[in-house]
């Protein structure tokens, strides 16, 4: 009988792990494979609420931890924060030797695990490879990784395609859909009452979940980065008095630790006029942000999730400025510039009971929710992909007839 297949996968961000989670599972279950979870980034930082905790409680053995993450809020210190990733990752891809590392997303810690795993000649899978967010430097890692790696897991056939016309195998380039809609069918989401006990307060009758991110490939300095849109944001909201706001910090990029300052300065001055109205959260896992995401009356911000998850949950979302254009979004989507009219405008669209009546069960271009789920698809390719000769990459001609490369 033959050793399992190793297959390691990395995470170093509350918002990846939500969408791993059943990945790792269903690794976790199959007698063929043994996981490997290599944790980094925030997971390991309390400023970002020490979600490593969160792995631990949902029973996960963490195999090795790469401390990366610096006290900064610069492009210095991303640069540097690399660095340290690339040490640390040579020395657990030496330490772990896995048959397959599977990266997800975009982000910086994943750009320096797969600069060690192409040293170290391990074959990766990238996760959402193929899609666009132009106004972040998240844009250009996501694309590398792709031309790093040798298995490739779309959300979208557009996706799919694209991996192709950059040179990668179609046989190779698989149409899963999005692994964060798993949740949505696998993991029973909190009713109102029992999500508001998980929160730890009351939820009012109409509630605005809102995550703002930096725009990272904005001309501004380090310093100020996303503080003008922020305070637009801000400024939108303020016309509403009557929302309760939960906010969710934004992730360890520079400029994110200015926009949570600022983000607590107007929750800590709404606490003195209005206790309750704001409430902020620096994580709250899956199951409660997809609970309260299913509660809100809007989701407000620049996240991912809000393009991703939300059509599914019929919830519509005000998406502010350029950090997510390019990605495919449904008709729920409602774009605005990072002006606080914009958006205060966008808002009240999405409040419209006709507009939201108009657009009910709105069409996710990431994929329809069944039971066979992007996570078992990609599951099944990890298990019975023929690594023999999958380091050897060849450029593919996009003159070349393209092969389906869906998994039923």
């Amino acid at each position: 009988m033959s050793a399992p297949r190793r297959i390691c996968v990395v995470t170093g961000t509350r918002a990846e792990y939500g969408l791993l989670y059943w990945l790792l599972r269903d690794i976790a279950a199959d007698p063929a494979l043994e996981l490997q979870l290599v944790v980094t980034g925030m997971h390991l930082s309390p400023e970002f609420g020490l979600t490593v905790r969160d792995i631990e409680r949902d029973g996960f053995a963490i195999d090795q931890r790469v401390e990366m993450l610096l006290s900064s809020d610069t492009g210095v210190g991303t640069a540097k924060a690399m660095g340290l990733g690339l040490i640390g990752f040579a020395d657990a891809w030496s330490a772990r030797r896995p048959d397959i590392v599977v990266l997800l997303g975009d982000r910086f810690e994943m750009l320096a695990a797969a600069s060690a795993a192409l040293a170290l000649r391990l074959p990766m899978a990238h996760i959402h490879g193929g899609e666009l967010t132009e106004g972040a430097m998240d844009d250009a890692i996501r694309h590398a990784l792709s031309k790093l790696a040798h298995l490739h897991f779309t959300a979208a056939e557009d996706y799919r395609q694209r991996v192709i016309r950059m040179g990668e195998a179609p046989e190779r380039v698989y149409n899963v859909g999005a692994p964060g809609l798993d949740n949505l069918l696998r993991l029973p989401l909190l009713e109102r009452e029992a999500l508001a006990e998980a929160l730890g307060h009351a939820l009012r009758g109409m509630v605005f979940l809102v995550t703002f991110h930096p725009e990272t490939l904005s001309k501004t300095s380090d310093e100020t980065q996303g503080l003008s849109e922020v305070d637009a944001l801000l400024a939108a909201l303020d016309t509403f008095p009557d929302a309760q706001v939960v906010l969710t910090l934004p992730n360890a990029d520079p400029g994110g630790r200015g926009i949570a300052g600022r983000l607590r300065e107007w929750a800590a001055d709404w606490a003195r006029r209005d206790p309750g109205r704001v409430q902020v959260h620096a994580s709250l896992g899956s199951l409660r942000y997809l609970s309260l995401m299913r509660a809100a009356s809007v989701v407000i911000g620049n996240s991912s999730s809000g393009l991703l998850e939300a059509p599914s949950l019929n919830v519509p979302s005000v998406n502010i400025g350029a950090r997510q254009r390019g990605r495919l979004r449904a008709g729920s989507v409602l774009d605005c510039a990072a002006q606080a009219e914009d958006i205060a405008r966008a808002i009240l669209q999405a409040l419209d009971p006709a507009w939201r009546a108009a657009r009910r069960g709105w069409e996710n271009p990431y994929g329809p929710l069944d039971e066979a789920g992007a996570s078992r698809r990609i599951l099944q390719v990890l298990r019975t992909a023929d690594l023999d000769g999958l380091l050897c990459k060849r450029f593919h001609d996009v003159a070349c007839n393209s092969t389906p490369g869906a998994v039923e």
